[in-house]
């Protein structure tokens, strides 16, 4: 199934199943297996008007022509979501995500990624999405990954899951394991609609699906 939405993503004041995007039949094709590349990059604010479509896939591999990656919504105990700032885009926040090495079990890359990027290793999984979800590049941002990465990717396949921090705030560490080039500046524990708020435009179709989706588990 696929999510199109025809408006701007100015903002949001609730989440609601009734206000999802509207559905529309994708094109599914043989899955692609990307070496991982650099997460850094210096990608623009986007505020496009025009049609922005995000597609989920309930089949096991996502669609060809996509960077496989996972995404990871971390809640403390009172079921606050972990954002940060990113460096390279002012005033966006996101959730924790990053590209599967070749024969990677995505819940092994969710793991590794929360580490490298926050330096969080004490957390357990709650819940996944039980299927792919893909936003596709801008095309001034796909430009500018092409030249940064060394290959054309249509936008992100993405695998998301539900993690609990178990930890202390003390183990958050923006400098991640330092194994990867630091990506956030700041981070803060908020809500679903804030996250919208300050992400960018192509990335809150997905997020307002995993919102959806991990919904009983953030009330």
């Amino acid at each position: 199934m696929a999510f199109c939405l025809s408006r701007s993503f100015s903002s949001y004041s609730q989440l609601h199943p009734s206000s999802l995007l509207s559905r529309c039949k994708p094109n599914f094709t043989s899955p692609n297996y990307p070496h991982k590349l650099s997460k850094s990059t210096n990608l623009p604010l986007v505020h496009h008007q025009n049609q922005i479509c995000s597609s989920s896939y309930s089949m096991d591999a996502p669609p060809e022509g996509y960077r496989r990656n996972v995404g990871i919504c971390l809640i403390n105990s009172s079921k606050k979501i972990f954002a940060a700032s990113r460096l390279d885009v002012p005033d966006s926040w996101q959730m924790p995500q990053g590209g599967i090495d070749e024969n990677e079990d995505p819940k092994v890359a969710a793991l590794r990624e929360l580490k490298e990027e926050t330096g969080v290793s004490s957390a357990e999984v709650l819940a996944e999405v039980p299927y792919w979800l893909t936003y596709d590049f801008p095309p001034e941002v796909r430009e500018k990954l092409k030249h940064q990465w060394g290959g054309d990717w249509k936008g992100q396949a993405q695998k998301w899951f539900l993690l609990k921090f178990t930890g202390k705030e003390e183990e958050i560490n923006l400098l991640g394991d330092k194994s990867e080039k630091p990506e956030f500046g700041e981070w803060k524990w908020t809500s679903p609609e804030q996250i919208l708020e300050r992400a960018v435009d192509f990335k809150k179709p997905v997020y307002k699906e995993v919102f959806m989706v991990f919904t009983p588990h953030l009330q």
